[in-house]
């Protein structure tokens, strides 16, 4: 895989959210013109994004500012973990309950509560900036 691709309206709040989770802006762009329009089958676009890679560098998120044609809302920011479509991406953290108190800072909250796995592993699944919603695991022992 080479990254997941998320539309957003406030593009720099996403870019700190993912950032706060370990990811880095590996860079920001301007796509625009009918070669990009027809690729995503619009007539025409203008659109910025941000490139966030994983510190391991397996791993990229390209968050996406609409300009032109402005951005449509698809599911609801509340939409529960059954809905339909891409519902989150899980990141893998060594603190949770620290990940957790640092999200909350971009004014992220928990969906649910976190839960334990057997003795595997803390889990959790968190909404970030516009209803993004991304779960978190921490490994035990």
């Amino acid at each position: 895989m080479d990254n997941v691709g998320i539309v957003v309206d406030d593009l720099d709040a996403a870019v700190a959210f993912f950032a706060e989770l370990g990811m880095e802006l590996e860079g920001k762009a301007l796509i625009e013109g009918r070669w990009a329009a027809r690729l995503v089958g619009l007539d025409d676009q203008r659109v910025d994004i941000a490139m966030m890679r994983t510190p391991d560098g397996h791993g990229r998120i390209e968050l996406a500012k609409y300009h032109m044609p402005t951005a449509v809302a698809g599911v609801p920011e509340d939409a529960p973990a059954n809905t339909l479509g891409y519902r989150r991406v899980m990141f893998a953290v060594d603190d949770i309950d620290d990940v957790i108190a640092r999200l909350r800072t971009h004014g992220a909250e928990l969906v649910g509560e976190v839960a334990q796995y057997e003795d595997a592993y803390r889990l959790c699944y968190i909404r970030g900036p516009e209803g993004i919603v991304v779960a978190l695991a921490e490994e035990l022992g």
